[in-house]
């Protein structure tokens, strides 16, 4: 755990879906009526060598405070398990990072940037600012996909602002009642490299059984990295010298998930393939290029597979390729994701022996998938 914070099982925060950026007010009140949070975004980009600034506002009806003070605080948590092992005590959420700050009586004002100009506009009276930097290490929001009965909020990595009452600034064992609190759930997101590296290239050279010489496979893609939705040339060039036939191509794309929380949570799950028409007979040879556009619309009911963090009442997407910068520990990045394509040939056997000696010709390359960074 950094900067505090450790398990506790807890209700599961509000995980919402995807909102692109634009020119709106996020707010929310607590049920008390006492906090209201208003934020200018939901999405935080990290530019690698920095992440946005999170600047909000917090107004405050002090009427019913007490001798509480008011506090707000960003928190990175990971969540994994669901409600219906909740009821066996098995849901946990771990704070992979969190900062408080009290807000009220005022003890730090931060510098007033536009963001906060415009939020305490809009706020009016007794509103006060707030400003959080998040650390570069910690990991981007990813959702785990619930499957079509899963009820509750989905297991991911989300971060949450709160704002809440409370008479200590850290004391776990205060009890912060619910109607106490304010929250949004924000997003931290990564876009792609504006320059795309040359794209990775594998090759591989089989022998059959009644065989004497051998099936070359090569394929190879344009460049290092691909945006959502983007349509993925896959260059394929097959050298048959063999005495048998290829039937078929299957190209296929791998989800790996690893929880890196769970050393021994890492799963796999298919979310393309397709298979293409293309022969190539006996002593003869085949340069193709053929495309593929993996998406989350055809794979709705996959249970745990990894998308991109959801924010409210919008799609998403599959989630982005976790970029690891050099000396990160993987252990705060909670989960990591890549990708993987398998370019197979269904290669059918000939003669009296027939299917006995068919076989399959594989190869495989990485994928990296990203979103492109919008235009300014």
């Amino acid at each position: 755990m950094i900067g505090g914070g450790g398990w506790s099982r807890q209700p599961r925060a509000e995980y919402n879906f995807y909102l692109p950026e634009m020119a709106k007010i996020f707010k929310k009140t607590s049920g008390n009526g006492g906090l209201t949070l208003y934020l200018g975004k939901r999405d935080y980009v990290d530019h690698v060598t920095s992440v946005d600034k999170v600047d909000g506002v917090v107004k405050v009806d002090t009427a019913d405070f007490g001798d509480r003070k008011a506090f707000v605080q960003l928190a990175c948590a990971f969540r994994y398990g669901s409600d219906d092992l909740d009821v066996m005590g098995l849901c946990f959420r771990k704070d992979i990072w969190i900062n408080q700050i009290q807000i009220y009586p005022e003890s730090n004002k931060p510098a007033l940037s536009p963001m906060h100009d415009t939020l305490l506009k809009k706020a009016g009276d007794n509103a006060y600012p707030f400003s959080f930097e998040i650390p570069t290490n910690l990991p981007c929001s990813v959702s785990l996909q619930p499957g079509p009965d899963d009820k509750g909020k989905a297991c991911g990595v989300d971060f949450e602002v709160k704002t809440y009452l409370a008479k200590e600034k850290n004391n776990a064992d205060e009890k912060i009642d619910k109607k106490d609190t304010a929250r949004l759930v924000i997003r931290k997101i990564q876009f792609a490299p504006a320059q795309a590296g040359g794209g990775p290239k594998a090759d591989i050279c089989k022998s059959f059984m009644m065989s004497d010489k051998p099936v070359h496979l090569e394929a190879s893609m344009e460049k290092d990295l691909y945006f959502h939705g983007e349509s993925i040339p896959i260059k394929i060039k097959i050298n048959n010298e063999s005495n048998k036939t290829v039937k078929k191509i299957k190209i296929t794309v791998d989800q790996t998930t690893d929880i890196v929380l769970y050393s021994a949570d890492k799963y796999t799950k298919t979310v393309l393939s397709q298979e293409f028409g293309e022969t190539v007979e006996a002593s003869s040879t085949a340069d193709l290029c053929l495309n593929i556009k993996p998406a989350l619309s055809e794979n709705k009911e996959k249970r745990g597979l990894a998308l991109d963090g959801r924010l409210k009442d919008e799609d998403t997407n599959l989630a982005s390729t976790t970029m690891i910068r050099p000396g990160v520990e993987k252990e705060v990045l909670g989960i990591l994701v890549s990708y993987k394509i398998k370019i197979n040939l269904m290669v059918a056997g000939g003669g009296l022996l027939g299917g006995l000696t068919a076989s399959d010709v594989t190869v495989e390359l990485p994928l990296n998938l990203m979103h492109p960074k919008p235009a300014e």
